[in-house]
């Protein structure tokens, strides 16, 4: 007997959210698959939360920061909840519908205990969606790592930042402290 798992659209997702089935559980859609998210540790929430208003202070007028809202990536069947997305503005646009790939600058996953899947999964999706740079901020380690130039379903370029800044490429005037990224100083 073969086992084969049943695929979900991300309409056959928005049907199923929208009936309450899975109401307070953490979950996205990736790849077509309904996966639970893990849960956040304390550290995890509060550098998520300070980066969320740090990048929207650097960013202001720029781009708006969306903290685990919803990005729908249409040709990989996922809807994901990254724990931040830079976007295009304005924040209107995103009343009818979530950001689709075009809309997004860059995403950043805080990892500790899904680095496989933010490295792995995570990394392919947003590739294989052509997002032009995804960071992982990997508090275990303590770096910031760097994937950008997306083809072929991978990113060509990885950078690790122990310390020092980070120039976005949709805004390479801007610098972000690697340092507040990783202790919210």
């Amino acid at each position: 007997m073969t086992l084969t798992l049943a695929k979900w659209t991300i309409d056959d997702y928005h049907q199923i959210v929208s009936t309450g089935l899975l109401k307070n559980r953490q979950v996205e859609l990736l790849n077509g698959e309904i996966v639970e998210m893990s849960p956040e540790g304390p550290e995890h929430a509060s550098l998520n939360g300070d980066s969320k208003d740090y990048l929207g202070d650097l960013l202001k007028g720029k781009a708006i920061v969306r903290e685990a809202k919803p990005i729908t990536l249409p040709e990989q069947a996922s809807e994901t909840e990254p724990d931040l997305a830079i976007v295009a503005p304005p924040r209107s646009q995103y009343r009818q519908r979530h950001p689709y790939p075009a809309d997004i600058f860059w995403v950043v996953e805080y990892s500790h205990s899904s680095l496989q899947k933010d490295l792995q999964t995570k990394r392919s999706n947003y590739a294989a969606a052509g997002i032009p740079e995804y960071w992982i901020v990997n508090l275990k380690a303590g770096i910031v790592i760097v994937l950008s130039d997306p083809s072929n379903g991978d990113y060509q370029s990885e950078q690790q930042f122990p310390a020092g800044s980070i120039h976005p490429l949709a805004f390479p005037e801007t610098s972000v402290s690697v340092s507040y990224l990783l202790s919210g100083q």
